[in-house]
């Protein structure tokens, strides 16, 4: 080991203060304290808006509907039907100011003014002042009806008060007013004919469907309810109901009451879905019985023209959807000008046919006992004339099976069944398998025809060349073939024989002419 000098030793001194200068330094450095700094303040969050919740929109469905009293019974019923059936759409309202949708009785129309002009109309509903069928009373004016509904009758309707149903009586009263004390009699539709033929002279005003064939329908100012182009504008016993309030609450309630059956189609008024009274099902049938172009008759049309026997009572054969007659004389081509009535050996020119299409006949009866007598060229002929024109004929024919088949007629939606019979003859008159004539009865066949055709939902309408007894009085028997007739189904019983008028009969539902 080498000697410490003095050098050496200041080197290791200097050395040594170095490396403790630098530990101090590194000391100093890991020690230091840090300054003091001033924090950011935090930021207060601001507050999250809270939106304001929109209203509940209403439901557009269902929409709340009031329904009054006094509506006719059927309409009524559809409103509720239709409510009933619909949940999702429709709910009751217990006031009209609670509705949103209100249903007026007989708001205005075209002809009228009044409240409730706004509504949509939905339904009309006709009534008619009838009265027992043997009335003969025609026509009555609408100052009668009234002054009757107010206490004070007058004309025809004095003395008795006005029959009809509770429900009619409601729906006038919403119209008329109340009526006076003992201005109105209410009685149960079932028992209303039967008592007003029970105390004639008597009066109702019922419902258009609620006509049956023993009411007789009295002209009010001259319009008959009866006639299919009637003005109903400008007939008073017209009740209309309307609809107003929210627009697709009334929008909705017409779609739903457009397809209600039995009343449905188009009344009087456009737009109108329930009615009880729709022309396009309505048939005017005319019935004219047995008609002879022969003896006084044949001697009046040659004198003043072919269509004269036709001159007063054209109009009413015209109008009519189907008109039958009876002709029991055939065309012939040698058949003589008649210079006196006493022969009772007939015939017809084949120029009076033209009456026949004068008066737009549609069918014609072959029953009569007169059709051979002119042989059976004369038949023949009259059939081909008929075939030639398409004017359709039964109870006679170009043989027995053609003479007995029944013949339908349709017009608009009625169907009717013709079938008629000679019980009389004489034989020689009769239809055979190869010779025209009329039908002989077969009373069994003409039950099971009758039967048949009313099950096929076809009208009956029987005739018969019956025997001829000079009395007003049908006989017991005349009263129990017709009758039996009835029973089977058929609509009309009548009797074609003519030469004296008799009574006539309801029964089992069907109208019995004892001879037209």
């Amino acid at each position: 080991m080498r000697p410490t000098t003095p050098l050496r030793r200041a080197l290791w001194l200097a050395l040594l203060a170095s490396l403790g200068l630098g530990a101090a330094l590194f000391a100093a450095c890991n020690s230091v304290a840090s300054p003091d700094i001033t924090p950011t303040p935090t930021r207060t969050p601001r507050p999250t808006a809270t939106p304001t919740p929109s209203p509940t929109p209403t439901p557009a469905w269902p929409v709340t509907i009031f329904i009054p009293e006094g509506l006719p019974a059927p309409v009524a019923d559809a409103l509720n039907s239709a409510i009933v059936a619909h949940p999702d759409l429709f709910a009751s309202a217990p006031s009209t100011e609670a509705a949103d949708v209100q249903v007026v009785l007989n708001p205005s129309t075209a002809s009228r003014t009044g409240p409730g002009s706004d509504a949509t109309l939905f339904a009309e509903w006709v009534y008619a002042v009838v009265a027992p069928f043997p009335t003969l009373t025609d026509e009555v004016t609408w100052a009668d009806v009234v002054s009757s509904w107010g206490g004070t009758p007058t004309g025809p309707l004095a003395g008795q008060p006005l029959l009809m149903t509770a429900d009619t009586a409601a729906t006038l009263a919403t119209v008329m007013g109340k009526p006076a004390p003992g201005a109105v009699e209410i009685v149960l539709a079932e028992e209303l004919v039967q008592r007003a033929w029970d105390t004639r002279p008597t009066w109702a005003v019922v419902p258009f469907d609620g006509l049956e064939p023993r009411w007789k329908v009295l002209r009010v100012d001259g319009a008959s309810v009866l006639d299919k182009g009637m003005d109903l504008g400008t007939y008073p016993l017209v009740v209309h109901v309307g609809a107003t309030g929210l627009e697709r609450g009334v929008a909705k309630l017409q779609e739903l009451l457009a397809g209600q059956a039995p009343y449905h189609v188009g009344g009087s008024v456009t737009g109108v879905s329930l009615t009880n009274r729709d022309p396009t099902r309505m048939t005017v049938l005319v019935m004219t019985g047995v008609t002879a172009l022969t003896r006084g008759t044949a001697v009046a049309m040659e004198r003043h023209g072919v269509t004269y026997p036709a001159r007063d009572i054209r109009h009413w054969l015209v109008e009519a959807d189907v008109t039958h007659v009876s002709n029991e004389v055939s065309f012939a081509e040698n058949c003589p000008l008649l210079a006196d009535y006493t022969t009772m050996v007939f015939c017809s020119s084949p120029r009076y046919i033209e009456l026949l299409e004068d008066v737009d006949v549609d069918v014609v009866e072959l029953t009569g006992n007169h059709l051979l007598d002119w042989g059976v060229e004369a038949m023949r002929l009259s059939l081909r004339m008929y075939d030639e024109r398409s004017i359709p004929y039964f109870g006679g024919g170009w043989n027995l099976a053609q003479a007995q088949r029944p013949l339908t007629v349709t017009s608009g939606v009625h169907t009717f069944g013709f079938v008629g019979c000679n019980p009389v003859g004489p034989a020689s008159n009769w239809a055979t398998g190869d010779r025209p004539g009329a039908a002989p009865c077969d009373y069994d066949l003409l039950y099971s025809q009758v039967r048949q055709l009313r099950e096929r939902g076809i009208l009956p309408i029987v005739t018969l060349q019956y025997w001829e007894f000079y009395q007003y009085e049908p006989t017991p028997q005349q009263r129990a073939d017709f009758r039996a007739l009835a029973n089977a189904g058929a609509v009309i019983v009548s009797g074609s024989q003519a030469h004296q008028p008799q009574g006539f009969d309801f029964h089992a539902g069907a109208f019995i002419g004892g001879v037209i």
